[in-house]
Order: C-alpha cells, then structure tokens, then sequence
C-alpha cells in the first residue's frame, strides 16, 4: 500500500541516547552491519535498498565515466527485479545523497532527480510505502527502527509521476530504450510465429488425417 502520509518528526536526540540506541542496535545485528559513534557525535553504518525499477537504466562505459555527459558507448538495460544493494552512509548524509552516491557506485548516467527513495514498514498487519524527502536522513531511520528490514526497508523507484516525461531523458537515452524495444518487439514477433507455424503443423496433418481414404 503506497501512501503520501504525514512525515514523521524527527526528534533530536542527545549524544548519550544515540550511544545508547547504537548500542541497542548493534547488540540486534545478525549480519556484521553494525554501527560505528565517532567522537564528533556523527555516526556511520550500512542501509541496504532494493531496486524497484520499471524503466531501464544507462550505464557508463568505462571511456565515458567521470563526465557528465552521455556517451554513444553507454548501454541501456533493466535491472534484475529485487536487486538489493549495500550503502555504507553517515547520520548525516540525506536522502537526495545517498540517491547519488547509489547510482554512483553502480555507475549510473541517469539523472539522479527521476529518482525517489521510499521506506517499507510495517504497522497493523499492513504494508507501507512512502516516499521520502530529498532531506531526510536515511541512516537516523535505519537506528530508530532497529536492523530489522521487515520492519523497515528502503526502496529505490522513479519518481510517480503518472505519464514518463519522456522530455527528461537523454537523445542517447531515448536511443537505448528504442534499441531495447525493438529486440524486445524482435524476439516476441519470432515466439509468435513459431507459435503459430507450430499450429499450422497440427491442423495440416489433422486435416491430412481426414481427407486419407
């Protein structure tokens, strides 16, 4: 169930309550993702997000990553459902960031604005889904509601905005994705046909059957 609800407050918590929710926390992990105070009161650990794309994405070549433009060489493809990837981040690090530093390390050319970030809880018997603010700090939701990801989860999805703007994307974008289209179109053109010179086959021998003497 996907919601626009209220956003929850975040409260502000004393060096020694966020010690002691690390502590808490760490005494829960079951996988060694664990998180670290530093003396400063900044605090690191891991958030893990699953990829909830529809549209694919492009990625870099190895001659076109560091630019900001997109290369001729870059390649457009759809990314395995349920892909989940690991982020090492800090408290202070936002959820427009930790957006970037995602497609970053998956050398993603795509603009990180068609992105969102989205929380997955649980509460009642129920699922919920809601989109995040770009100023949000996925980490502090991460401690407050303990290493367990069925109780919270985060999910990366473009933004709904009912229709694609197809405007946003790239010309080398737009390229791929008719690219991907057309082998897509290609492939499913040639499971029809066989599909159909397969029933040929069986109604020419059953009618071969009944016009024998």
């Amino acid at each position: 169930k996907d919601v626009q609800k209220e956003r929850e407050p975040h409260v502000y918590l004393s060096k020694e309550e966020v010690k002691e929710k690390i502590q808490s926390y760490n005494s829960s992990v079951t996988d060694k993702l664990k998180m670290t105070l530093n003396a400063n009161g900044i605090y690191t650990g891991f958030i893990k997000v699953q990829m909830e794309l529809c549209r694919p994405i492009t990625v870099q070549s190895s001659q076109s990553q560091g630019r900001c433009a997109h290369s001729n060489n870059d390649t457009a493809f759809y990314l395995p459902d349920g892909c989940v990837n690991t982020l090492h981040i800090s408290s202070t690090n936002t959820v427009r960031e930790v957006i970037e530093a995602l497609l970053k390390k998956f050398f993603v050319a795509d603009n990180p604005a068609k992105f969102a970030l989205y929380k997955r809880c649980h509460k009642e018997d129920q699922v919920y889904t809601c989109k995040l603010s770009d100023r949000e700090h996925p980490l502090y939701l991460r401690l407050v509601a303990g290493p367990r990801t069925e109780m919270l989860s985060f999910v990366l999805r473009e933004h709904e905005t009912g229709e694609v703007m197809w405007e946003a994307f790239t010309i080398p974008e737009l390229q791929n994705f008719l690219r991907i289209l057309d082998k897509e179109e290609n492939e499913q053109l040639q499971i029809l046909k066989k599909r159909y010179a397969a029933y040929r086959s069986k109604l020419e021998e059953a009618l071969g059957g009944v016009w024998k003497p």
